[in-house]
C-alpha cells in the first residue's frame, strides 16, 4: 500500500498529474473501490457492475483500461461507457434499467489537459472525502484476471432522458419540440458536444455553435464555465448568430452557465436566482440550498419571490447531503446549487448534472419566448454587489493555519461592534459590515478549501471601494499570522 497515494484526494474526488497516475495506480484504485463497494452494499464483489466513463483528455482512454483491470481483478463486471459526462454516469446508477451498482467518472473537470482524476459515485449520488480516503487508502497491488467488460452506449441513453424531459416540460410529444429556438452550445471540445446535436434533433437552430468536437488538448479553451475568455466568446457568438441563448460546460458536464440573448452571461449569483425564480414562480414555498459564497442580493431576490434562501458549505456533496436533509424534515427543498454552476434537482435523483439545469432553463426560455417574453427578464430585482474578489490565501501550516486564522478573526468580531458574525455561517467565518451607514452592504468570508491547501478569501460590498476598506482592516488585524501566505492579500491591497 503507498500510503502517499492519499496526496491525490481532491475534496470528494481524485486528481493529480497525467504523469503521477499511473497504470498501477489506476489498477489498484480500479480494485479497491470494487472491494469498497460491496462492502457498503453488503455483498460480494462478483455481484457487482461497476461502469467506467471518460471525458475528452488524452490520457482518459489510458486510465479507463486500467482502471477497469482493477476492477475486474476483483470479479466485478464493467459496463464501458467510453466517452461521457459525469452527468451520464451518474444516470448510469440512478436509472434502475442499467444495473450499474456504482460508477467511475474519468475526469479532471474544468482543469487543464495536464490534469486527470477519477470521481466516484453509487445510488446515493458522489462519494464523500472521507469514502474517497478510504479508497486511496485501501489500494494494494493485486492480479489481473480478466472478467466480463461489456461496452454500453451511455450517453445516448442519458441523451433519451434529456429528450424525455424537454418533451414533458413542453408539454409537446412532437418530433420537433424545439422549433424556433436557437441555441448556441460550447462544449469547450470536452464530452459534451453530442449535446448540440440533441438540440438540433429536437428541431432547435443550433448555428454558431462552438468546440463541439472532443479534444483533450482544449484547444478552444479551457474547460471552464467560470472562465471570462470563455463567456466572452459565447456571447459573441450568441450576438453574431441573434440566438436566443448560449449555453457552456466543463469538460465532464457536471457544471454549466448560460449567456442570454443580450450576450450577458447569466452565471454564480445570477444562475440560481433565475432558477429559483423559476421553480418558486411555479410553486412558492420552497427552500433553495447554496454554497457560502453567495451574495446577501441573492438571499433577498429569493424572500421577494416567496422563498427561502439557506447557504451552507462549498463543495456540491456538501450542498446535494444538506439540501436531503432539510427534505427528509419536511422542508421542501427542489435544488441544491453552487455558484459554480453545479446543479443537483431533486425530481433528478439530486444528481450534480449542468446539463439537465441548461436543458430545464431552455425549455422555459422557449415558452417565454412564445408569450413574447425573455428568462433574463426574470433577474429584474436582483441586487448584485458593486464589487467582488476571491483571493486565495496558501497554507504554509496546514494542520495550524486555517485554526489560528479563524480564531483570530472571530475573537475580534466578539470585541468589535461594527464586526458581525453572519447569523447563518457555516463554513469558516463571515463576516458582515454596515459601511457608510447602509446595513449589510458589505461582507467578508474565509474558509479552508475543499479541494487545495489554501483559505479563500472572498469579500464583496455595495459601496465603491468598499472591499479594500474591510480587506484593509482584515490584514490590519492578521498582518503577522505565519502559519498563512499573506502576499497575495497585501499584493491586492497595494495595487
Amino acid at each position: 500500500m503507498r500510503s502517499d497515494w492519499l496526496k491525490f484526494k481532491s475534496g470528494t474526488s481524485v486528481r493529480g498529474s497525467v504523469e503521477a497516475l499511473t497504470d498501477e495506480f489506476a489498477n489498484k484504485v480500479g480494485y479497491s473501490f470494487a472491494l469498497w463497494l460491496a462492502a457498503q452494499l453488503e455483498t460480494t464483489p462478483d455481484r457487482l457492475v461497476i461502469a467506467v466513463g471518460r471525458d475528452s483528455r488524452k490520457s482518459g482512454e489510458r486510465l479507463a483500461d486500467a482502471l477497469i483491470q482493477g476492477i475486474t481483478a476483483a470479479d466485478s463486471d464493467v459496463l464501458d461507457c467510453a466517452l461521457c459526462t459525469t452527468p451520464a454516469m451518474f444516470k448510469a446508477v440512478a436509472d434502475p434499467s442499467i444495473h450499474a451498482d456504482g460508477a467511475v467518472m474519468i475526469t479532471a473537470s474544468h482543469l487543464g489537459n495536464d490534469r486527470n482524476g477519477f470521481k466516484f459515485m453509487t445510488r446515493q449520488g458522489g462519494l464523500h472525502a472521507r469514502d474517497v480516503a478510504d479508497i486511496l487508502a485501501r489500494a494494494q497491488q493485486v492480479k489481473l484476471p480478466n472478467r466480463l467488460v461489456t461496452q454500453v452506449d451511455m450517453l445516448s441513453l442519458y441523451a433519451d432522458s434529456l429528450k424525455e424531459m424537454v418533451r414533458k416540460r413542453l408539454d409537446d410529444d412532437a418530433l420537433k419540440p424545439l422549433l424556433g429556438m436557437h441555441v448556441v452550445v460550447d462544449a469547450g471540445n470536452g464530452a459534451g458536444g453530442f449535446y448540440a446535436r440533441m438540440l438540433e434533433e429536437l428541431g432547435a437552430d443550433i448555428s454558431g455553435s462552438l468546440y463541439l468536437e472532443p479534444d483533450g488538448n482544449f484547444p478552444g479553451h479551457a474547460p471552464d464555465p467560470g472562465d471570462p475568455m470563455a463567456l466572452a466568446a459565447l456571447s459573441k457568438a450568441v450576438l453574431d448568430y441573434q440566438a436566443d441563448l448560449g449555453v457552456i460546460f466543463d469538460a465532464d458536464c457536471d457544471r454549466a452557465a448560460i449567456v442570454d440573448q443580450c450576450g450577458q452571461a447569466i452565471d454564480k449569483n445570477r444562475l440560481i436566482a433565475l432558477t429559483a425564480a423559476i421553480l418558486l414562480d411555479e410553486k412558492p414555498g420552497l427552500t433553495f440550498v447554496t454554497d457560502s459564497v453567495t451574495s446577501p442580493g441573492l438571499s433577498s431576490f429569493i424572500n421577494e419571490w416567496g422563498g427561502t434562501h439557506y447557504r451552507f458549505k462549498r463543495g456540491y456533496r456538501n450542498v446535494i447531503d444538506e439540501a436531503i436533509r432539510l427534505n427528509e424534515e419536511g422542508i421542501d427543498c427542489p435544488l441544491a446549487m453552487e455558484t459554480s454552476g453545479h446543479a443537483a434537482f431533486r425530481d433528478n435523483f439530486f444528481l450534480d448534472d449542468g446539463m439537465y439545469l441548461v436543458t430545464y432553463l431552455i425549455c422555459e426560455a422557449l415558452n417565454r419566448k412564445r408569450e413574447g417574453q425573455t428568462l433574463s427578464a426574470l433577474l429584474e430585482g436582483l441586487r448584485e454587489p458593486v464589487e467582488s474578489v476571491e483571493i486565495r490565501l496558501p497554507l504554509l501550516d496546514e494542520e495550524e493555519g486555517p485554526e489560528e486564522l479563524t480564531e483570530m478573526v472571530l475573537s475580534h468580531t466578539l470585541e468589535n461592534p461594527e464586526w458581525q458574525l453572519a447569523p447563518d455561517n457555516r463554513e469558516g467565518v463571515r463576516i458582515l459590515f454596515n459601511l457608510d451607514g447602509q446595513v449589510n452592504s458589505a461582507w467578508l468570508q474565509l474558509r479552508l478549501s475543499v479541494h487545495d491547501p489554501v483559505m479563500p478569501l472572498n469579500a464583496e460590498s455595495d459601496i465603491p471601494g468598499g472591499v479594500k476598506r474591510i480587506l484593509s482592516e482584515l490584514y490590519a488585524l492578521i498582518q503577522n499570522v505565519e502559519t498563512v501566505d499573506l502576499t497575495p492579500l497585501k499584493a491586492y491591497l497595494e495595487k
